[in-house]
């Protein structure tokens, strides 16, 4: 059975305060009933990403492609070859003909700017439900 008092941490990168409340609003506290709530970690630097996801806890990142001057593609590439069993991670990108980079950085998902709040959060749920053991009834 799931365990639903304890919170999914989510890591929600970009160097643009903005687009990171975007996420947050977009998702809310719980954007699904099956799942736990989620805790955000709000990072804005390249070098808190790695410290944070080193450390492990962290059920899914959401980097954005458009940060400067790192990237969330570059660094989701870097964390896919450097932690093993490295969490989902999804990328926001710039439009939707960036996939491609999505793809290359070894990202699980990539949504498009501007965010669409359903659209995020189903990805997010999808990505989150591989990290949850499914409830029995």
């Amino acid at each position: 059975m799931t365990d639903t008092t304890t919170p999914l941490k989510v890591l929600v990168y970009s160097d643009d305060v903005n687009t990171r409340q975007q996420v947050i609003l977009a998702l809310g506290r719980r954007p699904h009933p099956d799942l736990p709530e989620l805790q955000y970690v709000e990072v804005a630097t390249e070098p808190v990403v790695i410290q944070n996801m080193d450390a492990g806890g962290i059920a899914l990142a959401i980097l954005d492609g458009e940060a400067v001057p790192a990237g969330g593609m570059g660094i989701a590439k870097q964390l896919k070859d450097e932690i093993y069993q490295c969490p989902p991670i999804l990328v926001l990108i710039g439009r939707p003909q960036d996939a491609w980079l999505a793809t290359w950085s070894r990202a699980d998902a990539a949504v498009a700017h501007p965010i669409d709040p359903i659209q995020l959060a189903d990805v997010v749920v999808d990505l989150l439900r591989s990290r949850v053991p499914a409830t029995t009834a």
